[in-house]
């Protein structure tokens, strides 16, 4: 894929019509969706299906797939010991009349809701020990594999020189940037994407691709959208103190502080 690619105009699902891909979907997976309670959102739908399953459908420009391809949810099936819904089927198919795929993936119904309504939240969601285990198991097992997948973070990969220049432009006096471990990681671990009481994190593709990240990505996004609640940011730093003691760790703190906050170093040059 080249940066040549014709962009897809932007459009919002909540207020297009959308039966005639609701229709192509159900019989190329052989199921039916429940219309009546349809979750629509501006770049995806979702939905209940009459055998309890749950499909998920998304819209996506061709400038926006990019080399890894746009199987994330299909890939992440192969990860092991991850609490996650189960992978059952999928169908993709191009858009004749513009530069845009379509992709619907069937998985498993998870029963308990999002944690937070949004990436923060506001309260603390006064989760169990258990559910905090099943993170710790979860992220660490999901950090011990290996994938050719490379994270992206706000549709923008993750490399060395985009964390450098991420945090340099925040934080001007930091010195030494360079991540030393490079693991698997959702890369959009916010509130919104991990579900309780019981345990499931959910959404490996959407606009953020799970993939190789600097370590602690995942536990600095979940700390970062809990500021708002202190209780439960020392949390979330409590269960991962490996990743937040570590050297990549504190990095990642930045880089997602950076994205917030303008530089809070004199400089003399700028």
């Amino acid at each position: 894929m080249t940066g040549s690619l014709p962009i897809a105009a932007l459009v919002d699902l909540r207020r297009q019509p959308v039966e005639d891909v609701l229709a192509r979907v159900e019989q190329a997976l052989h199921l039916r969706l429940d219309r009546q309670a349809l979750l629509r959102k501006r770049r995806s739908l979702g939905g209940r299906t009459e055998r309890g399953t749950w499909v998920r459908i998304e819209r996506r420009g061709f400038e926006r797939i990019g080399l890894q391809g746009w199987n994330g949810t299909e890939a992440a099936a192969v990860l092991q010991g991850v609490a996650m819904p189960e992978w059952y089927q999928g169908v993709a198919w191009r858009e004749q009349s513009e530069p845009v795929m379509r992709r619907a993936d069937e998985l498993e119904l998870m029963t308990s809701p999002s944690v937070g309504k949004s990436a923060l939240v506001l309260d603390d969601p006064g989760l169990p020990d258990v559910w905090w285990e099943a993170l710790n198991a979860s992220l660490d097992a999901l950090a011990a594999q290996r994938t050719p997948r490379r994270a992206t973070s706000d549709t923008v990969t993750i490399t060395q020189e985009q964390v450098t220049q991420t945090l340099a432009e925040a934080f001007p006096c930091l010195a030494g940037t360079g991540i030393e471990r490079w693991a698997p990681a959702h890369a959009d671990l916010t509130w919104a994407n991990v579900m309780g009481p019981e345990l499931s994190i959910i959404d490996w593709e959407d606009w953020e691709d799970w993939g190789m990240a600097p370590r602690g990505l995942d536990a600095a996004t979940l700390w970062g959208n809990a500021l708002a609640v202190p209780t439960l940011a020392d949390r979330v730093q409590q269960e991962r103190r490996a990743d937040f003691e570590s050297r990549d760790g504190k990095l990642m703190s930045l880089f997602f502080l950076s994205k917030i906050v303008g530089p809070l170093c004199p400089t003399t040059d700028r």
